[in-house]
């Protein structure tokens, strides 16, 4: 399941999402807001989502993942909203039989979703600055590639 939260996420009650008796591995990422980008203090991020296509391709790509590794259960979570230093920003599981395919899904789903969601990055720097980052995502060629 993918979802998009604007409140702060419970890393420990995702983790426990992910729980499965048969589960020999379960790897997580957390993607946090740091405080330097390309030699600029950051002072917070804001996250903006065009919800509705963020949600059906996160949701692709998870099913894709499941189809390529052997996994028991996937999970991924993005935040929206403003962040502060420290926080997750993104936050993806994988719980799998064995920790090759857990390792390989869980850095599948994150690339995935890092180049192909609709969700854009502003970050507010120490000096006052600030500016949308990583705006790549062409909406127009990613909703027509999909039919």
């Amino acid at each position: 399941m993918f979802s998009i939260s604007e409140r702060e996420l419970d890393t420990s009650m995702l983790e426990r999402a992910l729980a499965n008796d048969g589960a020999g591995a379960q790897v997580v990422f957390e993607g946090r807001v740091r405080n330097a980008n390309q030699g600029r203090d950051v002072t917070r991020l804001d996250y903006e989502a065009h919800a509705g296509m963020a949600l059906k391709e996160g949701q692709r790509i998870l099913d894709a993942a499941r189809e390529q590794f052997a996994i028991l259960h996937a999970l991924a979570v993005h935040r929206v909203g403003s962040l502060a230093i420290g926080e997750c920003a993104v936050w993806v599981g994988v719980s799998a039989t064995h920790r090759d395919a857990a390792f390989l899904a869980c850095r599948y789903i994150i690339d995935e979703l890092k180049s192909g969601l609709p969700i854009w990055k502003k970050e507010h720097y120490a000096d006052g600055d600030s500016g949308w980052v990583g705006c790549e995502y062409d909406t127009h060629e990613r909703v027509s590639s999909q039919g």
